[in-house]
């Protein structure tokens, strides 16, 4: 049986690793996070001075090993622009899986904004809210599932996002 990639996107702060995780718990499926893997490549004794794109090779690499096992996977990432985003969709196409892109978004800027603050105020190494706001995300083309989470609790926006994947 051919696996599943879940492909997440979306700036920081909308929301995005919370449904991730939260999917990948209902689903039994693989969850795979760029944060965790740029992190281990930065850690390791032959870093390179710039990560550029390791961390989403990483992740495409992990993610086309699991599909060919028949598995669900969850990738969890920005995906600012669409090379990042064709990269996941070709992984599942190699792979013979289906692919679902589903970007996150948090619509009120204000409560973007204060989660953005709150997470920042708990670990300053994550983006402030001028990175966030200046962030290069180029809009999407491909068809993709939008999970808007603002006003709702975690659990609600997963939901709903269950419901829109079938």
């Amino acid at each position: 049986m051919p696996g599943h990639l879940i492909a997440f996107s979306g700036l920081p702060g909308t929301g995005k690793s919370t449904l991730a995780r939260a999917l990948a718990a209902d689903l039994g499926a693989f969850w795979l996070r760029v944060d965790s893997a740029e992190a281990a490549i930065a850690g390791s004794a032959l870093a390179p001075a710039d990560l550029m794109d390791a961390g989403y090779a990483a992740l495409c690499a992990l993610a086309e090993d699991n599909l060919g096992l028949g598995h669900t996977v969850i990738s969890d990432a920005v995906n600012p622009i669409a090379l990042t985003r064709e990269a996941f969709a070709g992984v599942a196409a190699r792979a013979g899986a289906r692919f679902t892109q589903v970007e996150v978004i948090c619509s009120d800027p204000a409560e973007h904004r204060a989660r953005i603050a709150a997470r920042h105020a708990d670990n300053p190494s994550t983006p402030d809210w001028a990175a966030v706001s200046a962030r290069d995300y180029h809009p999407h083309t491909a068809p993709r599932l939008v999970a808007d989470t603002a006003g709702e609790a975690p659990e609600e926006s997963l939901a709903r996002l269950r419901t829109r994947l079938g």
